[in-house]
This record gives structure tokens, sequence and C-alpha cells, in this order.
């Protein structure tokens, strides 16, 4: 008996394109098709198996293609990167500019670089903190010579920097807080200013971490300062630099590291040992956080009437991925 499917399928198997040899094409197919999630996602990493193993195959071919040339094999080619292929910024400062050495020599922290001061640094919170945000406080504090903690009391940090100014203070650091969580970072250089806004992301106490050291000794760290190129990043560099001792005792073997990557800033303190004279060991001891920069003010902090250097507008900066402000 002759049905209407028979007639269908024999359609379908005439109507299939061939190639010369005869052989059917495969149909057109997208994992997008699939409607059984299983299926879907096992078909996705089997797909992802595959170009793996392709990758891995390739890889090998290269190398050993490598070390057949020997000395006359062609260079390796450079990874694309965000990094390498980043937006060329007119504010690239050059380290023999005579006019960045010039405003470098009469800036906010020339007193300190010219080692007419040194740095001491008042740690306070927001109003009412909580065990977190304390804590993270006191292991700054660890981190920072000469960095002393303080409860804010409610009181405003008007009234709070002039009587920093009158003990000598040189910084005030602001910890604020959401949900219990440390969120936030007013570094105010004292007396002149300037003042940065950060926020901050990723705070990891040093009970968190695993593999830690012991705790940092008294000894005044070195500090190491990466990728702050632009006029802005090298400003925000020498207000970190400027947190801690010019001398750094080597003796106590510890780091602090401020290492700036796509406009995040990040934050780690090591110590270290030479193992012979080619290998260095080196042991994180906390805490760990990343900071963001959101704003710079001229002068001390004034929320109302203060004149901003800059201020993030994300939606504007953060547009081009290759464009970076520090």
């Amino acid at each position: 008996m002759y049905t209407g499917r028979e007639h269908g399928n024999r359609r379908n198997t005439t109507e299939a394109p061939k190639n010369s040899q005869g052989a059917a094409f495969p149909p057109t197919f997208s994992l997008s098709e699939v409607k059984n999630k299983q299926r879907r996602h096992l078909m996705f990493m089997k797909l992802k198996q595959e170009k793996r193993k392709q990758k891995m195959q390739l890889k090998k071919k290269r190398r050993k293609e490598r070390e057949a040339l020997g000395d006359k094999a062609p260079p390796k080619e450079v990874p694309k990167t965000i990094e390498n292929q980043r937006v060329y910024d007119e504010t690239t400062v050059d380290p023999e500019d005579e006019e960045v050495a010039f405003d470098e020599g009469t800036d906010e922290f020339s007193a300190y670089f010219n080692r007419l001061t040194n740095p001491k640094v008042l740690i306070t919170t927001s109003d009412r903190p909580r065990g977190r945000t304390v804590r993270f406080c006191e292991q700054l504090a660890t981190v920072i010579p000469d960095a002393h903690v303080y409860y804010r009391r409610g009181l405003a940090l008007k009234r709070i920097i002039p009587q920093c100014v009158a003990r000598g203070f040189t910084y005030l650091m602001v910890i604020n807080e959401d949900r219990k969580v440390p969120n936030g970072m007013v570094l105010c250089h004292l007396p002149d200013g300037p003042t940065a806004h950060f926020k901050v992301s990723s705070v990891r106490l040093r009970k968190e971490m695993k593999r830690r050291g012991k705790d940092p000794t008294m000894h005044s760290p070195e500090v190491i300062l990466n990728n702050f190129s632009t006029r802005l990043g090298h400003t925000i560099g020498r207000l970190f630099a400027a947190l801690f001792p010019h001398d750094p005792q080597f003796v106590g073997r510890q780091v602090a590291t401020f290492h700036n990557q796509r406009d995040f800033v990040f934050f780690r303190f090591h110590r270290y040992i030479f193992k012979n004279e080619k290998k260095v060991g080196i042991q994180e001891l906390g805490p760990r956080f990343t900071l963001k920069l959101r704003s710079l003010q001229k002068g001390t902090f004034d929320s109302k009437f203060g004149e901003y250097e800059w201020v993030l507008k994300r939606h504007e900066m953060d547009a081009c991925r290759r464009k970076f402000q520090l």
C-alpha cells in the first residue's frame, strides 16, 4: 500500500546534496537548535574536548618543527592580550620628561620624597563597624609602619582632619563597609591633599588564606609599584609610596606590592627568602585586597565643595576595554 510518508522519505533521499564522489554533505547544524538541555551540554563538552585535542596536536607539531630547525627557527609569536593591545594614552609619563620632574618636585608628596617628613598614618572606619572591618584595619596597621587604629565614634571627617594635622599625622585612611563587608577606602594625604576614593573588593584576611606565613614583623617593608604609567597613575603610585618609610629594613625580607592591571590595583604582602643564587622563595603574609579608583580630589576631604581632578564615569570610560586610566 502506498503512503504519503514513503513518498516524502523518497523525496528527501533523492534531494540530498552530493559531492563529486557521491557522498552526502552533513547538514548545517548548530548546538542552539538542540532543545534537550542535557544532550546539548554533552554535545558542547564533546565539541570543546575535540577542539582542545586539535589545539594540543598543533602545539606538539609546532614544537617538533622548532626543535628540528634549532637556531634557524622563527621567533615565537607574541599572543594578543588586552594589555599589549592597549590604546595609547596621551598622558603616559616619560621618566626623562622635565615637566614631569618639575611637577614631582613641587607636588604635595615632594616633602616626603625629599625626606623632610616621615609617614604617620591614622586608620579609622565608618560608624559602628563590624568585626570583619575592625580586623581588616588591625591587619593593615601591621603592614604599614607607624599606623594607628582609632574608632570613629560618630565624628565627621572635617572634624577629624584638623586633629590629625595637629598630631602630626600625614595620612588619614577611612575603611567603609556595607553589609558587614569592607567595600570602600578613602585615602587622604595631609595636610594639603590629595584625597582618593577607592572601591575595595576581594578582601581576604589572614585566617582565610591557605599556606600563609607567620605574622609580619615590625620591620619596614620594601614597596613595589607596577604599571602606573599615566599622569593619573603616577599620582596614585606616589600616594601609595608615601604610606611607607623611605628606607626599608631589608633584614625583615618583607615586600608590599601594588600591582595595577586594567585599572584594578591588587595589593599583596609577602616575605621572601633566597634559596640560592638563582632561586627565591616567597610566602604570602596577608591581608590581600583589590582597589578600583573612583575619584581623586584636590585638597583634603570635602564632599560638598571639593574640587575633583578625576572622577570615574563608568559608562563612558569603560566603553572601550583596551583603554585604561592608570
